[in-house]
């Protein structure tokens, strides 16, 4: 098979065009009549808007075609190749399955690498401490309505972790040389996602789509002889000579249980159980993240900037725009903005009573009137001592108190205008909150300090320069944004192994990973690794 590089073809409502235009000019890359391609298989897809208005698709194809071999010794194109495609390779059954493997947390990690375990025959249980996506979807909605908040089954605890209420972001930077990238989006597929995140250049998924995925996976485990243990919550661990020995449950299934293997897959928003590995000599640190708060526009704006059009009928169907922007300010500090949710919401994220974070969560369709991301700024040894790994979590409970104390329960939201001024907002411009979670106007500039404040300010109108009307006094600002990652690292060899023979951090919330895909690819590395064990202990 031939890979072809670099196909541009523009963008039109009409699916047969595009799929005519492309072995059309596949052909006449390679030089061939049109029948002679036998089949065309999409690998990449990305939006080209360079000569806005007028856009187009950037193409991967793969194609099959008679005498190949002439075909690419005539061709010295560098957008023609023999495909060499990644495969995955699972690991080799295990003969042996009487050990106890547990994995603590549902989210990306835990489950892929619950996954591959239960397809090596080794039965895991997977510990989740919030409830089945069903039950807690219902959960997260009380939450909304009522400000009820359930602490073990929220946006941030439960099956499909934390990133099952957010965009579903499916794009990652982690270099894949082994096929875990592709694998982790075949496996969402057949589950249940839509096919082009197999070839989209920035896939996602969107809740309502993932919480039907995340269920299904979780059927497939169940299937290949793994099981679950929901509303869980690991309470203690138990070690002999250095080495897990059992594990302390309470919830539902309270209990001491016999473990062999333990995977730490616990999330980035589990402080009682970081400060429980700490106590119980799990080695640790501190390290940096970022914080600050969400921007919202109208999606419409973007498009215009992004796009060059207003949703003309020719592009109708084409996705809301994304952005990314960065600054490295004077001051030293960096700026960013962190998951961008194209036609998102902005919403309540909370995990403990009295405390309040915020979240952008989308929909597949992405068919909200606004589009959001948080803009923050890393924080570290100016704010906390790094050396000792739960001040890092201390901070965060202190800005999420005051955003709490702020909207007195709800989000704490404010004009950027005002925010500049320092006064707290009375009334809305042009851009409105989406309607998920109670809203309340407040001063944000009370949640920081004095330079991260002037580094959001900096940050926003540097963004300004960039999308024109980005620092617009009536974009809509909320707080606070807390969670981007994990505030600790706890630490694991070139084995995945920590301090305690037999236990493997894993994922986000062990430092590892930052977002569902990364996560997910980890857990698959920590599984591979408990096989590696699981078999040499034999």
């Amino acid at each position: 098979m031939i890979i072809i590089r670099d196909i541009k073809v523009k963008i039109n409502n009409d699916s047969n065009y595009q799929k005519n235009a492309l072995i059309k000019k596949s052909a006449s890359l390679l030089r061939v009549r049109q029948d002679k391609i036998k089949d065309l298989q999409i690998i990449k897809r990305s939006i080209d808007a360079r000569k806005k208005p007028e856009l187009f698709y950037n193409y991967q194809v793969v194609v099959s075609v008679e005498d190949e071999v002439r075909i690419l010794k005539a061709n010295k194109s560098n957008k023609i190749d023999r495909y060499k495609p990644v495969y995955y390779k699972e690991p080799v059954r295990c003969e042996n399955n009487d050990k106890k493997i547990y994995i603590i947390g549902a989210g990306p990690a835990g489950l892929f690498c619950g996954l591959i375990l239960a397809k090596a025959g080794l039965k895991p249980v997977i510990v989740e401490r919030g409830s089945k996506v069903e039950k807690r979807r219902e959960d997260v909605l009380t939450f909304w309505r009522e400000k009820k908040l359930n602490p073990d089954s929220n946006v941030q605890f439960g099956e499909g972790g934390a990133g099952t209420f957010s965009d579903g972001k499916l794009n990652t930077q982690v270099k894949d040389k082994f096929g875990r990238i592709k694998y982790v989006l075949e496996a969402f597929v057949r589950n249940g996602a839509n096919p082009e995140i197999l070839y989209d250049a920035k896939p996602h998924m969107g809740t309502d789509c993932l919480i039907n995925v995340v269920s299904n996976i979780r059927n497939e485990i169940i299937e290949l002889g793994g099981s679950f243990l929901f509303d869980t919550k690991l309470e203690k661990i138990n070690y002999k000579f250095n080495k897990i020995d059992s594990i302390s449950l309470t919830g539902e299934n309270a209990g001491n249980y016999k473990c062999d293997y333990l995977c730490l897959a616990i999330g980035h928003s589990a402080r009682d159980t970081f400060k429980m590995l700490y106590d119980n000599n799990i080695n640790m640190t501190g390290k940096q993240f970022a914080v600050g708060i969400r921007i919202e526009h109208l999606q419409e704006d973007i498009n215009k900037v992004q796009y060059g059009f207003n949703y003309m009928e020719e592009y109708k169907d084409i996705e809301p725009s994304p952005y990314k922007v960065t600054a490295n300010l004077d001051n030293g500090r960096g700026v960013y903005s962190f998951c961008m949710c194209p036609g998102g919401y902005v919403i309540n994220a909370s995990s403990e009573d009295k405390m309040l974070a915020i979240n952008g969560m989308s929909n597949e369709k992405r068919d909200s009137l606004n589009a959001n991301s948080a803009i923050i700024v890393t924080v570290g040894e100016n704010e906390f001592d790094l050396s000792k790994p739960l001040k890092a979590i201390e901070y965060q409970r202190e800005l999420e108190k005051k955003a709490y104390e702020l909207g007195n329960g709800s989000i704490p939201i404010q004009l950027f205008g005002d925010y500049k001024n320092n006064q707290k907002s009375n009334s809305f411009g042009a851009v409105k909150p989406t309607n998920i979670c109670d809203t309340a106007f407040a001063n944000l500039r009370e949640l920081f300090s004095e330079e991260i404040n002037d580094s959001i300010i900096e940050g926003i109108h540097e963004f300004g320069r960039k999308i024109k009307g980005f620092d617009s006094d009536d974009a809509l600002l909320s707080g606070v944004e807390s969670r981007t990652s994990s505030p600790v690292r706890i630490i694991r060899d070139d084995r995945y192994i920590s301090n305690i023979d037999n236990i493997f951090p894993c994922g986000e919330g062990a430092g590892y990973a930052g977002g569902i895909m990364s996560a997910a690819m980890d857990g698959m590395k920590v599984a591979e690794a408990i096989i590696d064990k699981y078999n040499s202990d034999y």
